[in-house]
Formats: C-alpha cells, sequence, structure tokens
C-alpha cells in the first residue's frame, strides 16, 4: 500500500497544479482500490480536490484569491477518460480562447469522438457532446479552433474586424493552412479561411 502511495503522490506532483484526473490514470501503479484509498485519503486532506465521483484535480491556489477554479481543459480531457479520445472546443468556449468574446460561458462545451459526458462545477458546467468524425477533422489544432469560433458567432456577426483580430492570433504557419482546411467548413466560413489566408 504504501508503495502504491508514494507512486501515487509522485504523479499527481510530476503533473503539477491544475491537473484534473480519475482513478484509471493510476492503475498502472497498483489495484483500484488501493488507488481509491490513497486518493481518499489525499482528497481528506486537502492535497487533492474531488469535483465528482471519480473525478479530482490538483488545484491551483492564488495569494490573493485562494483556490482557483479547475480548469476547464484539464477536466474536459479527464473526462474523456482513455487516450485516442478527440476533443475540440466549441460554441462560447472556442470564441473566448481567441479573444473573440469576453465573456467565459457558464457551460462549456467540448465535441468529441468519445461518449457523452457532462459535470458540474459550482457555477459552471462542463459538457462533452459526441460529434460527427468530419467536426473534429482539425481538433487540437488552432485551425479547428477557428471554425468553432466562427461557427458560434454566424455570419452576420463576423466583420472585417473579426477576420484582421484572428489574422494577429494565428501565426504564418497556421494562415497558409487555412484555404486546405476551408473544406471541413460550411461555405460561408469556408470563405472567411480564405480571406484570412489570401495575406498570409
Amino acid at each position: 500500500m504504501q508503495t502504491v502511495d508514494k507512486s501515487v503522490v509522485s504523479r499527481i506532483y510530476g503533473n503539477g497544479r491544475g491537473w484534473a484526473f480519475s482513478p484509471n490514470q493510476f492503475l498502472d501503479l497498483g489495484g483500484r482500490q488501493a488507488v481509491d484509498v490513497t486518493l481518499h485519503r489525499l482528497a481528506k486532506a486537502g492535497t487533492i480536490r474531488r469535483l465528482a465521483r471519480g473525478l479530482y484535480d490538483y488545484p491551483k491556489h492564488h495569494p490573493t484569491f485562494g483556490t482557483l477554479s479547475p480548469d476547464p481543459d484539464a477536466v474536459a480531457k479527464a473526462l474523456a477518460g482513455k487516450h485516442g479520445v478527440r476533443l475540440q472546443p466549441s460554441g462560447a468556449y472556442a470564441a473566448n480562447l481567441l479573444g473573440l468574446s469576453e465573456q467565459v460561458p457558464a457551460k462549456i462545451v467540448f465535441l468529441t469522438d468519445g461518449p457523452s459526458k457532462r459535470i458540474k462545477l459550482d457555477a459552471q458546467e462542463i459538457s462533452l457532446k459526441r460529434t460527427a468524425p468530419r467536426n473534429l477533422a482539425m481538433a487540437g489544432r488552432l485551425n479547428g479552433l477557428v471554425i468553432q469560433a466562427l461557427r458560434y458567432l454566424g455570419k452576420a456577426r463576423v466583420s472585417e474586424q473579426t477576420v484582421r483580430h484572428l489574422q494577429r492570433q494565428l501565426q504564418p504557419a497556421d494562415l497558409k493552412s487555412l484555404r486546405k482546411d476551408a473544406v471541413h467548413a460550411p461555405a460561408w466560413i469556408g470563405d472567411v479561411l480564405r480571406r484570412l489566408s489570401a495575406e498570409s
């Protein structure tokens, strides 16, 4: 038990503050019962935080604000569970990540090819929404984030200022790949992507 305990603690510390995880991520270190006992003890001691059943994080602390809220990306990855599941921020959260919206949404949605899940964290909800493979063609890439943000804004709200802002956010390599990625987007978004890449 002591060996499992130390190994679990070492992995948590090794991933650093802000890491979210489930017991499944320690099963190579020992049996499920031993892992559960260790995580329960660490949560009771305040070393880690229990977010929901079978979901924890190693919380970040701020000198003024105290314990910070869980990182949505870290929680989403933990919810996705096993390796190989793709995630793509979408909706208002995608727009916020790109600086197109200052509002952090109360409901943060990630598209995934894994099972749909959701979890309530204080005033915020994180949701994994199963979607068609075509919507994940650029998962994990900045271009995928751009497409989802534009979907959220809608054609009427995409202005020349929006285009200029995105051009400042994107690296030259990203801009050059936008024209190719336009095939994965609705026609009007494809037009925006081509406008973005025209000056790259």
